[in-house]
Formats: structure tokens, C-alpha cells, sequence
């Protein structure tokens, strides 16, 4: 399967996994089945690319901005970036609903969080922290 074949599934896979957590927020399996299956098919993916190009790798590729760009000069290394951002910003996008819920954000306040997250992934965290903070005066997340 070519590089943009991939890409355009992978995707499609993501867009089809915010739509699904935007429908089901309220339920409390949304997060398990997206991270069972399309966090995993990315993981999957994201490590069968990584594995197949070990050979652009050294052991400096990650010491400099120079030498990270140089990795993504193979189509197959960008795409698994691609793909890695994809499963994170979902990830992250699990999270902030999970996480939401059990402190009674309702969803149009979530809305811009999500959706920033989607498109920008830190950004849409951070947004979401500030509400959380605002909201419930709580910042820092519950890990247990």
C-alpha cells in the first residue's frame, strides 16, 4: 500500500474516531472501544512504519532540529509522524472527555477544546485545562 493510500485511510480512521467520542461522549465505553481499536490500529501502523525504516535512523537523529528534519525527509517517516499525531491528539481527545465527564463539563463548553485538540493538538489541551481550572478550580489532573 502506498505512503498516500495510508494517509488517507489513517486519516479518514482518525475523523471517524472524533466523530464517534463527539456522538457517544456520554457513555463511558467510548474511550475503551476508540483505544481498542483505532488507537491501536495506529499504534500498530506507527510501529510497522518505524520498524521497516530503521535504516534512516542513527544514533544522532535526535540530538538537533537539522537532524529531525532530515528524518522527515522520507515520505515513509513522515507519514508515521503523521500517523503518531493522530493516535496522541485521539488519545488526548479520549482524555479531555473521560475526564470532562466525571467533572461535569457539559459538551458545548468541550466543544472548542475538542475541536482544537483535532486541529491542534497542545493547544486544544491547554484550552481544556483552562476550562477545567475554570470550571471546577481544580488544574491538575486526577491520575489515579
Amino acid at each position: 500500500m502506498s505512503p498516500d493510500t495510508i494517509f488517507r485511510l489513517s486519516s479518514t480512521l482518525a475523523l471517524i474516531g472524533w466523530v464517534l467520542l463527539l456522538v457517544f461522549h456520554k457513555t463511558t465505553w467510548i474511550g475503551k472501544i476508540l483505544t481498542g481499536t483505532i488507537i491501536t490500529i495506529f499504534a500498530l501502523l506507527y510501529t510497522w512504519l518505524i520498524a521497516s525504516n530503521l535504516g534512516t535512523f542513527q544514533a544522532d537523529s535526535f540530538n538537533s532540529l537539522d537532524n529531525i528534519a532530515s528524518l522527515f525527509r522520507s515520505r515513509e517517516a513522515l507519514l508515521a509522524g503523521w500517523i503518531h499525531y493522530l493516535a496522541f491528539d485521539l488519545f488526548t481527545g479520549i482524555y479531555m472527555v473521560t475526564d470532562a465527564r466525571r467533572h461535569g463539563i457539559g459538551l458545548w463548553p468541550l466543544l472548542p477544546c475538542l475541536f482544537f485538540t483535532f486541529m491542534l493538538g497542545p493547544f486544544g489541551l491547554l484550552l481544556y485545562l483552562l476550562l477545567r481550572w475554570f470550571q471546577t478550580r481544580q488544574y491538575f489532573t486526577d491520575t489515579e
